[in-house]
């Protein structure tokens, strides 16, 4: 069984909004280069969902674990993105897609706590504060 890994960010005009998101998906290679990692948009930028989803089927994947990269579950994560996996399905049902936006695959209103916790890291070294303690930032 080929493995891939399909992440989903929202896009944007500006060509630079997705260096961050390339930045992610490079490292995932990197860090086990077994699964083929595709990097797609909502909207403005491409590839779309769909079109890297079929490419992942095209190199051969069967189970496809689909990443949405937003801090938060709203209307794109909750409603465009189970849209957009229906497609695949029916274009590639010898591929099973898991959608996995929450914590042990299951929704979460707040996010990953993980995430969560590194942008606040970020927010305070980016205002030149030391690293506050972990516990003051933990997950809850």
């Amino acid at each position: 069984m080929k493995r891939g890994l399909l992440l989903f960010a929202h896009g944007a005009r500006d060509p630079r909004w997705a260096l961050p998101f390339e930045d992610v998906a490079a490292r995932v290679r990197r860090a086990d280069a077994s699964v083929a990692v595709e990097l797609s948009f909502l909207e403005f930028m491409t590839p779309g969902l769909v079109d890297a989803g079929h490419a992942l089927a095209t190199q051969g994947c069967t189970r496809v674990e689909v990443v949405p990269l937003f801090l938060g579950a709203g209307g794109h994560v909750r409603k465009d993105l189970p849209a957009l996996l229906e497609t695949l399905k029916s274009a590639h049902p010898q591929v099973q897609w898991l959608l996995r936006p929450g914590r042990r695959g299951r929704r979460s209103r707040r996010g990953d706590g993980g995430c969560l916790a590194a942008t606040c890291r970020h927010a305070l070294n980016s205002a030149r504060w030391n690293n506050p303690p972990d516990q003051q930032i933990a997950r809850k």
